[in-house]
């Protein structure tokens, strides 16, 4: 058979790999151009689904040409979807990396990250593997057979989960199916998972490729300006406030929009809480940052939002943990000015004031409109004395010594003091991130990487692992580009028991491509936020300990603690572990050890700190709250005491229309 005029003969997953070697963003901010290859990697692990395919395909340009499309191996194909994440996060959404597996459970294993990436409104490309198109051979090893629909597939799961899904039954297919896939992928304001199934014959099938759609393609990030007219109706909303508020999330990072807010919030006096994935926006010690907000929020920021009559959200979703459960705000009178590049969230909370534009484009604008408005003095003073209180009550979290068990608020300050400021300190689930969101004392925009929209458990050693290799293309790009070149962030991992066991595999990534990953790991022989949630819930910390089973009651809550050593385990894995053994000077060795892993050489590898901890000891209080339902009935008297004090503070929980 020929090949058509202007056509490559190729196969379909040849064709991919390709495809996706030659397409680049290119982002605009503050009149800097920037353009970087979207997708620089391709994670892999095969199975009869892709081996002949994509695995094929990778292994032909590996020898033709190894830098078109490097192959990353990786030990779990959830992990590998959550390194993919944690890049995207650390490049703001400029680049990720395509994740190809087999068909069956190589497929349904991305099912979780790819929830984590959509939730999370970050981008990642997922070619999961399918079963024949043509179903010669049917039904194969690892398919799922529906009696009522025999066209549903494993891969089908993942609809409800990607911002886009396609199947690519026909090799023709496939020009459209990845142009407005990668159109989905380089939107900022409806990015995250993009899914693309690729049956396993179809992937092997030739066909003639048009050499324009091999040809370098460029995907200008939108960056939406703000109409004129919303942006006069905020400011006067602005203008009229007595006690307004900025709820920064997000997007104000992925608009690159901190010194703009930083302008906007010393102009005019209004004071800064962020969310989660805000954390950053200002340094924690800026005039008006007052650090976290909500659930696991600070005191100051919390006591700002009870009495705020206008809450300016920039880049936030308002997740639970922002809004308290919609108790944060008390003032009856309060409105809402929110500015989104998502018109989901720019619309929430009933606003009248939706401004759906890109935070930057924004925040220039109003800072331009508001002419000389600043808040009241006596805003200023109780800013400054909520920020005083708090700081105070950190310090003592920070500096009280518990033996021989430390507290992890301990730990959280020895880690924080040991890092530097350009440092991305790692986290996931678990009482961590809540105790991070309001101590972390961050001065860095990109210092600060927790994964709280999904909270999922395992997410913390792949996602620190797919920032660390940000980091290191980061300070490469800068040497490249004739600066003198940035030293590599050191990116430190902390992480649970809990979540260690769930998902520490890709450690052995890290050994295999000798990268430096800090990895502080919390032992504290069960899980220890929900233990807390559970106890104030009345449950008695049911099932969150690791404990041997007492066959009697059959339970887990009262017998021996378990035998096991999670140090020796990542010694076997072939990682270096520093352990910190209980006693007085268990802080001041955390504090050296963490220096000493910093100091490592860039290509020494993976480097694991053990440190117990006593679970039993809380962070300071947010004097916030958290809507987890308490059993209305009961015969437990726990649980009837839990369920007073819930229906108190479900009384405060307001619709927040307006």
């Amino acid at each position: 058979m020929g090949t058509t005029p202007g056509t490559r003969r190729m196969t379909v997953a040849q064709a991919v790999v390709e495809y996706l070697s030659r397409q680049y963003t290119v982002d605009s901010v503050g009149g800097v151009d920037y353009r970087e290859r979207l997708i620089p990697g391709t994670f892999g692990i095969f199975g009869h689904g892709n081996v002949a395919g994509v695995g094929q395909a990778l292994k032909q340009y590996q020898q033709q040409d190894p830098t078109l499309m490097p192959y990353y191996q990786g030990r779990n194909e959830q992990a590998q979807v959550h390194q993919a994440v944690g890049y995207a996060r650390h490049t703001r959404r400029r680049q990720t990396y395509a994740v190809s597996t087999s068909i069956g459970p190589g497929s349904s294993n991305l099912l979780t990250g790819a929830a984590l990436a959509t939730t999370n409104r970050l981008p990642v490309l997922l070619l999961p593997s399918d079963t024949f198109a043509t179903r010669a051979a049917d039904p194969v090893l690892q398919q799922l057979e529906q009696p009522y629909a025999y066209d549903i597939t494993v891969n089908d799961a993942f609809r409800p989960l990607s911002k886009f899904f396609d199947r690519v039954t026909r090799p023709e297919q496939l020009f459209s199916a990845f142009h407005h896939g990668l159109r989905v992928l380089t939107d900022p304001a409806e990015t995250g998972a993009v899914t693309i199934s690729l049956p396993q014959d179809v992937q092997a099938e030739a066909f003639d490729v048009p050499v324009e759609f091999l040809a370098e393609r460029e995907w200008r990030i939108r960056r939406p300006d703000a109409d004129d007219e919303d942006i006069a109706r905020a400011a006067a909303a602005i203008k009229a406030a007595k006690r307004p508020l900025i709820i920064a999330g997000g997007g104000v990072l992925y608009a690159y929009a901190n010194d703009e807010l930083a302008k906007f919030a010393e102009l005019t006096g209004i004071p800064v809480g962020n969310t989660q994935a805000g954390v950053g926006v200002l340094p924690w010690d800026h005039k008006y940052s007052l650090g976290a907000i909500g659930s696991t929020g600070t005191t100051a920021a919390n006591a700002i939002a009870a009495e705020a009559d206008l809450i300016i959200g920039i880049g936030t979703r308002y997740e639970d943990f922002t809004t308290a459960s919609r108790t944060a705000f008390q003032n009856p009178d309060v409105k809402f000015v929110n500015i989104n590049v998502a018109p989901i969230d720019a619309y929430k909370h009933g606003t009248t004031l939706p401004i759906v534009a890109d935070a930057r484009k924004a925040l220039v604008k109003l800072n331009a409109a508001l002419g000389g408005y600043r808040v009241g003095a006596d805003l200023e003073q109780k800013i400054e004395a909520e920020k005083k209180r708090w700081n105070t009550t950190v310090d003592e979290a920070f500096d009280t010594r518990f033996t021989p068990l430390p507290a992890q608020n301990e730990i959280i300050g020895a880690t924080n003091r040991a890092m530097e400021a350009r440092d991305v300190v790692i986290c996931a689930a678990g009482s961590l991130p809540g105790d991070l969101h309001k101590m972390w004392r961050v001065r860095d925009p990109f210092g600060y990487h927790v994964e709280y929209a999904y909270s999922c458990m395992g997410y913390e050693i792949p996602g620190g692992l797919g920032v660390k290799r940000a980091a290191i293309a980061e300070a490469q790009s800068t040497t490249a580009a004739g600066a003198s070149g940035d030293q590599v962030r050191d990116v430190v991992v902390m992480v649970g028991d809990g979540s260690y066991l769930m998902m520490h595999t890709e450690l052995v990534t890290a050994v295999a491509e000798r990268i430096k990953l800090i990895v502080v790991l919390i032992q504290n022989h069960g899980y220890a936020s929900i233990g807390s949630l559970s106890e104030s819930l009345g449950s008695q910390r049911f099932g969150t300990r690791y404990r041997a089973l007492n066959e009697e009651q059959h339970s887990f809550d009262e017998g021996e603690t378990l035998p096991v050593d999670l140090a020796l385990n990542a010694e076997s894995l072939g990682v270096k572990v520093i352990r910190i053994e209980p006693g007085e000077k268990v802080i001041a060795e955390l504090e050296q050890a963490i220096r000493d892993a910093k100091a490592a050489p860039e290509n020494s590898g993976p480097i694991l700190i053990h440190v117990e901890s006593d679970p039993l000891l809380d962070a300071p209080s947010s004097e916030s709250w958290w809507d987890v339902p308490v059993s209305q009935v009961s015969e437990l008297e726990s649980t009837k005491q839990a369920f007073q004090t819930y229906v108190d503070h479900k009384s405060r929980q307001r619709k927040l229309l307006g």
